[in-house]
């Protein structure tokens, strides 16, 4: 059963993952150096790593969970970062893919 280690290393991937996809984006797309893709690698290596740490018996159930908190996590870098604040819909999209990562996170199994 997931606990509360288990969405600090959901939220800690999720900023590492957009945090090294930005970086990669600051390079190829605003045209920063291409020494942004050091840090960028970095980070995804750490967010790849961080997923490792979920304590779920299977990848893709772990994946699929993560995926919710990545959308919602990437509004915040959205209004924090990029300093665009989230409308109502992208609120309303990000309560339901939360619903649905819960779902799949949360939902009584077979033993």
């Amino acid at each position: 059963m997931p606990n509360l280690a288990t969405f600090a290393f959901y939220l800690a991937a999720a900023v590492a993952e957009i945090s090294g996809s930005f970086a990669f984006w600051a390079w190829l797309r605003l045209g920063k150096s291409a020494l942004w893709a050091i840090p960028g690698t970095a980070m995804l290596i750490l967010f790849a790593i961080l997923l490792t740490r979920v304590d779920v018996a299977y990848a893709g159930r772990v994946f699929a969970a993560y995926g919710g908190v990545y959308v919602v996590s990437s509004l915040g870098w959205l209004w924090a970062v990029e300093g665009t604040r989230p409308d109502r819909w992208d609120g309303l999209g990000g309560m339901i893919i939360l619903a649905g990562a819960a779902i799949v996170l949360l939902g009584p199994r077979a033993t």
